[in-house]
């Protein structure tokens, strides 16, 4: 595996923030309320698993978009079925993540462990960029991480 370029990396870890204050919130509750109360109830969809859960549906639907956009790179067979895989996501997103936060989040958090076998096919047929699953991989291992303390 090979170092991701800079860009990717640090928009990567940007795409943690959501997941990590959400972690934090949720395990300490103080500082969620004090968001709310400096910026007002409308906050509280920022803070505790709610930004989990929202984000985490957006960015299995985004990761969606960028499976597609692999499958763009052949044709044939294997571009029908990395068309068919790179919805997976989404539709498990918007399928799986209704109920309580904490079925909500063991359901977000699988979506993101399969989410990464898709990366490793795509990766296998050589249509991700050889620095992807290093990217993916710890990116993900954060994320699922971070879903840890609501699905408790």
């Amino acid at each position: 595996m090979t170092r991701p370029p800079l860009a990717p990396l640090l928009l990567g870890l940007a795409g943690l923030i959501p997941f990590l204050w959400g972690a934090l919130t949720t395990l300490r509750p103080e500082l969620g309320m004090a968001s709310v109360e400096r910026f007002g109830s409308g906050a509280a969809r920022f803070v505790g698993p709610y930004v989990q859960l929202a984000y985490g549906q957006v960015i299995l639907a985004f990761m969606s978009g960028v499976l597609w956009g692999f499958a763009t790179k052949t044709t044939g067979a294997r571009a029908a079925a990395g068309y068919a895989l790179s919805v997976l996501p989404a539709l498990w997103a918007f399928i799986f993540t209704g109920g309580g936060p904490t079925s909500a989040a063991t359901y977000l958090a699988a979506g993101f462990a399969a989410l990464l076998l898709l990366d490793a096919q795509f990766a296998r047929w050589g249509l991700a960029p050889p620095w992807w699953m290093t990217l993916r991989t710890g990116l993900s291992a954060v994320v699922i991480l971070c879903l840890l303390p609501v699905m408790l």
